[in-house]
């Protein structure tokens, strides 16, 4: 759904003890509330990246994911900005909802789909591998983040790539692939 501020409280409450969560973001961790909800406002401001909240199977919302550096003129985006909460990450609701959103973008004519992060996430990089992305190469010394160099780590999937990846991933979201404690039976890999 898409971000708005009112979403900020629950995140925030999602956020608590995460402080290794935001470790290769650009911002946070955050130190009061009225900054994150300050954060969050901005985000849900920017008409040019899109953010979406994102929700755990118990409908509470642990986390967001945007489209950023959209180029219609190329038919290139990228899915990025995310932060899952601890409680979010590498569950059945992250991978969904990334799913949702590639399956989105190639659905409404987009060719490229890039994924990037820094290239010490190996967290990151291995669910670009996961959900179909090819690593295209290191961007050494890319920028500043929270004061070190940080080397960027790209990924891309292609329209033509789409419909095999796009059946992997449903065919591991299937609820007959998860028992009754969520556990998969089979890795997307």
């Amino acid at each position: 759904m898409p971000m708005t501020k009112s979403h900020a409280q629950e995140l925030w409450r999602a956020a608590q003890k995460a402080d290794e969560s935001w470790t290769y973001l650009g911002y946070g961790p955050f130190g009061s509330y009225e900054d994150f909800e300050a954060h969050v406002a901005r985000l849900e401001g920017l008409l040019d990246q899109p953010f979406f909240s994102v929700l755990l199977s118990n409908g509470n919302i642990s986390g967001w994911i945007s489209f950023c550096d959209i180029d219609t003129d190329n038919a290139a985006l990228e899915i990025g900005s995310i932060w899952f909460s601890p409680e979010m990450q590498r569950t059945r609701p992250a991978t969904e909802a990334i799913y949702l959103l590639i399956d989105h973008a190639f659905s409404i004519g987009f060719n490229r789909v890039a994924w990037r992060c820094n290239a010490l996430n190996m967290l990151s990089r291995n669910a670009a591998l996961r959900l179909g992305f090819s690593f295209e190469g290191i961007w050494r010394q890319a920028q500043i983040i929270k004061g070190r160099w940080r080397d960027t780590a790209w990924y891309a999937q292609f329209a033509e790539e789409w419909p095999a990846n796009k059946l992997l991933i449903e065919r591991w979201l299937a609820d007959d692939n998860f028992d009754a404690n969520g556990r998969q039976y089979t890795s997307l890999r």
